[in-house]
């Protein structure tokens, strides 16, 4: 199994946007995630990018846990997003949008860590 989400539980607050969330993704795989506005999707994409943190359950990747992990690392991993319609390239890809935004995290964990050692 490539991809394991058991259980998220995520919450806004005090606002409870997944409960008890599950899904399994093996390689070669497509999957859609499907819903009404509000349902929980892009929640569900950003728990599983590490841009939220879960309240409970657990994430994996290839066997390995996604918990505490940040999100540059997240996508160094191999998953990242290609967002509908917003902040996207038309004239590129879905590829190269990805891999720009995998390049894109990296420019700023590489701006990131040069700022910690006190610039250039």
């Amino acid at each position: 199994m490539l991809l394991s989400v058991d259980g998220i539980e995520t919450f806004y607050g005090t606002f409870q946007a997944l409960r008890r969330i599950s899904l399994e993704v093996n390689g070669g795989e497509v999957v859609t995630i499907l819903g009404a506005n509000g349902a929980g999707k892009t929640t569900l994409l950003r728990t599983i990018s590490g841009l939220v943190s879960p309240a409970a359950g657990s994430i994996r990747l290839s066997g390995e846990p996604l918990d505490n992990v940040a999100p540059d690392v997240i996508v160094k991993r191999g998953i990242s997003q290609c967002p509908e319609g917003r902040m996207l390239f038309p004239e590129m890809s879905v590829q190269k949008n990805l891999e720009t935004g995998r390049l894109r995290a990296q420019e700023r964990t590489d701006s990131r860590r040069r700022d910690e050692a006190g610039g250039l």
